[in-house]
């Protein structure tokens, strides 16, 4: 994927173009692997393994490729200890700190309304 540098105008931040960096940047974060990893991280610092504990149902290929995307769109923070064998830490950063408050808003309306969408789904598949 070629990356597009913010030139400062208003076309690159709208989500609607399909040429602007927003709406590459939403298309990045708007996958169920992001998501889950960003609220998995939370306020803690988690290695590799536990990460992948804590988002069930992850391959180990699909969390690396996200943890890079997420690293290389500033929102999560990769340390690696200099010991042996290796110790690689991931951490939210500010930017992904403040997209887990929306998150967690996105997790609070999927528990308000699952029986409601849950009860659609059974009308609409009969």
């Amino acid at each position: 994927m070629v990356t597009k540098q913010l030139a400062g105008s208003p076309d690159e931040a709208d989500v609607r173009r399909a040429d602007s960096l927003a709406r590459e940047i939403f298309s990045d974060l708007a996958n169920k692997w992001a998501l889950l990893i960003i609220e998995a991280l939370g306020e803690s610092t988690l290695r590799f393994g536990e990460l992948r504990d804590e988002v069930e149902g992850i391959s180990h290929k699909m969390l690396t490729q996200n943890l890079r995307m997420l690293e290389r769109n500033g929102l999560i923070e990769r340390t690696v200890h200099p010991v042996v064998p290796p110790r690689v830490e991931y951490t939210l950063t500010e930017p992904g700190q403040a997209l887990r408050v929306t998150i967690d808003g996105l997790c609070d309306w999927t528990h308000r309304y699952l029986g409601h969408i849950e009860t659609s789904r059974h009308r609409f598949d009969d």
